[in-house]
């Protein structure tokens, strides 16, 4: 009795040790933005230049003089360069497109017509994945599972339009879930097999909360259940290292915390590889062929695609390079695109307040995910309120003058979210507009 007493004790005490482990690591990550915030304040990216031509406040203000705010806009000369440099750190490897990254269906068009490294896209949902098959795409691989009967019914009746759609699994539940409406249309749906590619140490999960499957012994009983199935098959694997891809690692001010990310960044990296490499092996040992070996994302690109085994990297953030982009140590992308608010109003000398502009990322809740002043460079956001709804406060000292009527451009902290808040995209080359096409939201679309 006395024996499982103590152990009862040893265990609790274990888990209020890993609990302040969890809730210090929570309070550093909140530390690290908020010295990240005050780091920053003052400092606005530089404003991209070409041999012709410099991206700056007046070229902006030029091209978009009497177009009324807000807007969002896709700079088109940025955005190849942005193609060029996804094309060469790919080294040869296909790129699926990620589509939650981009959510226009023309802006998905050209650039996958742009050159032929490109194939395929990865869509966030299945209505998605339906809508773009039937706008003529092909090669759609859900990124995430669906069990709802409906949205799995909607894929097996455009499979049957010749559609090729692959849904996602991570579980026998999700195949059987699959299988049983797969039959009852009497179509065969081809499926990707997800394994989990985050890195866990004592007090840390370092990456995000995807598939339960982490070793390759785990995906044993859905690939057994895949190959016993007559109304789904498996077409290929895919592993998301969020935490290479995802996790930013150079950002100003905090070396200590760009190191240990780096650090965790190499660990991972190996770790993922022979995760990786295992269940490839283990896929081949039962004869099934596979179509595709998914892996990485923007951030990750040069190091998923040294893996053997991968066949495509998925890269969607890299197109539009928002604002969280900008921390990478590795790379840097150019600010394709962004949108523009209007000064109304201008309370004290050196603020000017901007109708809207409130459009803050998804996730985690930190400075980091609010939108970030561009445009006049030194403009910067009030700490104490922000972007807002209906208002926006912009401190600028520069020496632009600025009044009522002109713009201050901003940057979206993620990539394909600022297309849920506008329904057209202005596209811009060549210091003009040439074209004005619907996001998704213009499509009439909203799919989750």
């Amino acid at each position: 009795m006395r024996d499982k007493q103590l152990e009862g004790r040893r265990e609790k005490r274990e888990q209020l040790q890993e609990q302040e482990q969890l809730h210090l690591m929570e309070e550093q990550v909140h530390e690290f933005a908020a010295e990240a915030e005050r780091t920053n304040k003052g400092i606005a990216r530089e404003a991209p230049v070409t041999a012709t031509r410099t991206y700056d406040y007046a070229y902006y203000k030029q091209v978009f003089a009497d177009r009324r705010m807000p807007f969002a806009y896709l700079d088109l000369n940025l955005l190849d360069q942005n193609i060029r440099q996804v094309v060469a750190r790919a080294d040869d490897k296909r790129v699926r497109l990620a589509s939650k990254s981009l959510r226009s269906v023309a802006v998905i068009r050209r650039i996958l017509e742009s050159n032929p490294c490109f194939q395929g896209i990865m869509c966030y949902t299945t209505r998605e994945a339906v809508y773009l098959a039937s706008q003529g795409f092909d090669d759609l691989l859900v990124g995430y599972p669906a069990w709802n009967e409906q949205d799995i019914a909607a894929v097996a009746r455009a499979t049957e339009t010749g559609a090729h759609i692959t849904l996602m699994v991570d579980c026998v539940e999700h195949v059987e879930q699959i299988e049983a409406v797969a039959s009852q249309h009497g179509v065969r749906l081809p499926l990707c097999l997800e394994m989990d590619m985050s890195l866990d140490l004592p007090g840390l999960h370092f990456g995000v909360w995807r598939s339960p499957i982490r070793t390759a012994e785990q995906a044993r009983p859905a690939i057994e259940r895949i190959k016993a199935s007559s109304h789904t098959w498996l077409d290929g694997l895919m592993g998301y290292e969020a935490q290479i891809a995802g996790v930013g690692d150079n950002f100003p001010g905090n070396r200590i915390k760009n190191t240990i990310v780096q650090r965790l960044k190499r660990r991972s990296i190996r770790e993922v590889a022979d995760r990786r490499a295992a269940l490839i092996k283990l896929v081949e040992s039962y004869g099934l062929p596979l179509r595709f070996i998914n892996g990485g994302g923007t951030g990750s690109i040069v190091t998923t695609g040294a893996e053997a085994g991968v066949t495509e990297i998925t890269v969607g953030s890299a197109f539009y390079a928002p604002a969280l982009f900008d921390n990478y140590r590795d790379f840097r992308y150019q600010p394709a695109a962004g949108f523009a608010i209007e000064i109304v109003r201008q309370p004290q000398p050196t603020i000017y307040t901007c109708l809207g502009g409130g459009y803050i990322a998804s996730g985690s809740v930190g400075p980091e995910k609010q939108p970030q002043p561009y445009l006049p460079r030194g403009a910067r956001l009030e700490a104490l309120e922000g972007a807002g709804e209906v208002q926006t406060p912009i401190r600028y000292r520069g020496d632009i003058s600025l009044r009522p009527g002109d713009p201050v451009f901003i940057r979206h902290s993620k990539a394909g979210e600022l297309c849920e808040r506008f329904t057209h995209l202005l596209l811009v080359m060549d210091g003009a507009i040439q074209e004005e096409v619907t996001t998704y939201r213009g499509d009439g679309q909203c799919f989750i």
